[in-house]
């Protein structure tokens, strides 16, 4: 029963962000600071209203944490907006996804944590998906890569952060902490490329910060009645929607190396995260 809530849930979430994507994909001609500023001030409004609703306290208690928590998630977020002008989206979401890797690196040298071999070997099936979508898809941009593998560094250290921050601080509160952050930078930066927006481009505009929102809701709500192992994996439908919006909305065309690519990435990730979890398990009951 737990799986088909937390199933029903991921469904939500996932569906979530590919509108999310697909929309950042349809708005290609604004310029991505301007998108960011959106996505960021419609979701300070859920944010903001949550934390005044439940009397949490907006300030936290690690500012410089949650300050460099927002700078970070802002420039993975902002790369990530940049390379969707350059990649198919399904491919910039793929790419994108490989932060878990990245992320395991840095905890290594900042946390002290320890990559077993066969998480290596997950990671060396992962990032052999990019040099196939690199080499042998012909339709691959190198900017739009160096972009896209750039958002999912930066996307690592931001796991890392939140690693570090730990329980000490309301979810909420960090999330608000890097929307306040998105919507004065990215609105700062935006002023030179500032498009006005026409008609339903408002509309989409708006709609960036409620699909992210709920799309974050619902991952935590599935997180929270099932297993890690039975909900981390329900993640990557994300590709498989966003990429589906790419192909019927957007015709766009996925080579068979670039699918065999995105292929490798998620498999190499789902099985690290169903490894890793093995071994935390196999931990616990030996204590």
């Amino acid at each position: 029963m737990e799986i088909k809530t937390a199933l029903k849930f991921m469904l939500i979430s996932t569906l979530s962000f590919a509108c999310m994507n697909a929309i950042v994909k349809h708005l290609v001609h604004i310029n991505a600071f301007q998108i960011v500023f959106f996505r960021s001030i419609s979701s300070l409004v859920f944010t903001f209203g949550f934390l005044l609703k439940y009397k949490i306290p907006l300030k936290g208690n690690n500012q410089k944490l949650l300050i460099t928590r927002g700078l970070v998630g802002l420039t993975s977020m902002t790369l990530f907006f940049m390379a969707t002008k350059y990649l198919a989206i399904g491919t910039a979401v793929s790419l994108r996804y490989m932060a878990p890797i990245f992320a395991g690196i840095f905890a290594v040298f900042l946390l002290k944590e320890v990559i077993k071999p066969l998480q290596w070997i997950f990671f060396a099936m992962a990032f052999s998906g990019v040099i196939i979508i690199k080499g042998f898809d012909s339709q691959m941009d190198a900017t739009g890569l160096l972009l896209a593998i750039g958002s999912a560094i930066f996307s690592g250290f931001v796991y890392v952060i939140i690693s570090k921050i730990g329980k000490s601080e309301h979810p909420v509160v960090v999330v608000n902490y890097f929307m306040i952050i998105s919507t004065i930078v990215g609105g700062v930066l935006a002023i030179p490329y500032w498009i006005n927006p026409v008609g339903l481009e408002w509309g989409l505009l708006l709609a960036l910060g409620v699909f992210g929102f709920f799309g974050q809701v619902f991952m935590t709500k599935a997180f929270q009645v099932a297993t890690t192992n039975q909900t981390a994996p329900l993640k990557y439908l994300e590709v498989i929607f966003t990429v589906l919006f790419g192909v019927f909305v957007f015709s766009e065309i996925y080579t068979l190396w670039s699918l065999l690519g995105i292929a490798l990435i998620i498999t190499g990730l789902i099985l690290n995260i169903l490894y890793k979890k093995r071994v935390e398990n196999k931990q616990k009951h030996q204590v």
